[in-house]
């Protein structure tokens, strides 16, 4: 009986015509628009925009960054080549805060969830939709404007606009 079960547990295991399923999901230029733009959050958090239109945290986040440290206790940073930054808090996940070299609010980033794929929407400090994104992996990422004009199509180390041309380059450090 034992043999029988290690059998069947190994015939059921097998996969069908030797393909392997994977995870990982697929997705066109058309399907991330669709996506972002049927999923749309109706307009982000006036008042917790509001709440963070100054960062709390600017003298101690700019030092870090200053010196090249981008985690701290409660919060991920990330230093931008005009001085401008990002701020993740980690009770906060689903959203990043931009702000410029003085501490002042850019953007705001709301994220759907934290696993991939996710979307993503960035706004201005009063609630204007900048573009939005379809994360797919940590080396994909599609980004549309508003209305639904694609921006980049990020993967890996490069990103590309519609017509497959490299418009910019980046490094990802971990």
């Amino acid at each position: 009986m034992k043999k029988f079960i290690v059998l069947l547990v190994l015939l059921i295991s097998v996969p069908v015509q030797g393909e392997m399923l994977t995870g990982g999901v697929k997705y066109t230029v058309e399907d991330a628009k669709i996506e972002l733009q049927n999923n749309r959050p109706s307009e982000a958090d006036y008042l917790l925009r509001q709440n963070n239109f100054a960062d709390k945290n600017y003298k101690e986040n700019y030092s870090a960054l200053l010196k090249g440290i981008t985690k701290l206790n409660d919060r991920t940073l990330g230093l931008f080549s005009d001085g401008s930054y990002a701020v993740n808090y980690k009770n906060d996940s689903s959203h990043v805060w931009y702000y410029d070299k003085d501490g002042f609010l850019i953007n705001t980033e709301m994220r759907t969830s934290t696993w991939y794929p996710y979307r993503s929407y960035k706004y201005t400090p009063d609630g204007e939709l900048v573009n939005m994104s379809l994360r797919v992996s940590e080396k994909e990422t599609f980004i549309f404007s508003p209305f639904g004009e694609l921006l980049g199509h990020w993967v890996g180390n490069n990103c590309y606009d519609e017509n497959g041309n490299i418009v910019m380059t980046r490094k990802i450090v971990k």
